[in-house]
């Protein structure tokens, strides 16, 4: 049995289909749609956020609308990574870098967050702090601690 889509769900569909294809000012008019007919839904107003940055270049607007998604529901993944993209688009790399690691501790160390966080290429903090990174101690302790967490999974 085929589920009935309401009209903020197909408005939403379309605006997806508009943004992965590069067609970002009907995507975002999709999206707004979207929120006008679903004021609660934080996938809507995330991605609304996003097509903020994305088609109008507006950054303040963006990250305030993803924040918005934010505390609608604090475990919604996709709103750190849209929220981590404005952040990346408005030349804002350390407040990305802060928001994914905040995710990672709301969504209980989500896959898709550990992994964007190290595509910023966020490298943890030396094994011996008072040596330089390319010392073979932090070298061979750092190697050592990776092996380790990911036997137990952590890594």
């Amino acid at each position: 049995m085929a589920k009935v889509m309401t009209e903020a769900e197909q408005a939403f569909e379309q605006a997806m289909e508009f943004y992965k294809n590069g067609y970002w000012g009907k995507a975002l008019d999709k999206v707004r749609e979207a929120v006008e007919l679903d004021k609660q839904n934080p996938k809507y107003v995330s991605y609304l956020g996003l097509l903020v940055a994305v088609a109008k270049k507006t950054y303040d607007e963006a990250e305030q609308l993803c924040h918005v998604a934010l505390r609608l529901d604090r475990k919604y993944v996709q709103g750190y990574l849209n929220l981590a993209d404005v952040y990346i688009r408005a030349r804002k790399k350390a407040d990305a870098v802060e928001c994914l690691t905040v995710g990672i501790k709301y969504t209980k160390r989500d896959v898709k967050l550990v992994r964007a966080l190290r595509k910023l290429g966020v490298r943890r903090a030396p094994v011996i702090p008072f040596l330089e990174r390319k010392h073979f101690l932090n070298r061979h302790l750092g190697q050592l601690r990776h092996r380790v967490l990911q036997m137990l999974g952590k890594e």
